[in-house]
């Protein structure tokens, strides 16, 4: 096990920083596009990418990558929105999101605005989603780009962050005993499995805002439905 995941560490600090950098920054763009969040695990690449981090230096540029990566995904999520967010809501693609999520993200945002936004990023499904329910909406971009910068900057601080810790954790002592690889492996499911849970919480409360928020909205049509059919009367 120790032999092995030598071999890991190894190859992963093997890598040029630069292409690695690029790697991790082209990932995460593509998990906050449209569609493509769906499929592309941008979070595990940004992890492992964190393991093969130097010194702070190394962090810091891996950091700023993976942080432009980020904005540019949301970014042209957010543009798309804009400029085809009701055709591609009715595309091929747009039915196979759901108008369930669709209808859960213009919810969430109705309900929150940017920090809906924010909140987001840490969100499955919705942190591809509200980016383009976002630019269908009325927020500006400088709103929009404003949480997303703060929430972008905290995930990749939190992911890279946890990658660089394992990785020391490892080099420094766990590496050197004779169960270490055992402990590392454990610590990588513990790690796995609290994210999972913070993940569920979030994702649990946010469906508390949007159900709250589409049952008041369901109740402001039933009164201005009645209050026009009196009109008519």
């Amino acid at each position: 096990m120790t032999a092995l995941l030598d071999w890991i560490m190894s190859s992963v600090h093997s890598v040029n920083w630069l292409t690695r950098d690029l790697v991790a920054a082209f990932a995460i763009m593509c998990e906050t596009t449209i569609g493509l969040g769906l499929i592309v695990p941008g979070d595990t690449v940004v992890l492992i990418a964190g393991t093969g981090v130097k010194n702070l230096a190394d962090f810091l540029g891996l950091y700023g990558f993976v942080l432009l990566g980020s904005l540019i995904g949301e970014t042209l999520g957010f543009l798309i929105g804009r400029w085809f967010g009701p055709r591609l809501r009715a595309s091929a693609l747009g039915r196979r999101i759901g108008e369930k999520n669709w209808q859960g993200a213009d919810a969430f945002i109705a309900a929150r605005g940017g920090l809906a936004v924010a909140l987001s990023r840490f969100l499955p499904v919705l942190h591809s989603v509200v980016p383009v329910a976002t630019g269908m909406s009325r927020m500006a971009y400088q709103t929009f780009i404003r949480w997303t910068l703060a929430a972008c900057a905290v995930w990749a601080a939190i992911y890279l962050g946890i990658g660089w810790v394992l990785h020391q954790s490892y080099e420094l002592w766990l590496g050197r005993l004779k169960f270490g690889g055992v402990i590392f492996v454990g610590l990588i499911v513990l790690v796995a499995v609290i994210i999972t849970l913070v993940k569920k919480r979030l994702e649990a409360a946010a469906d508390r805002i949007i159900v709250a928020e589409e049952a008041l909205e369901a109740e402001n049509q039933a009164i201005d439905s009645t209050e026009t059919t009196e009109g008519l009367e």
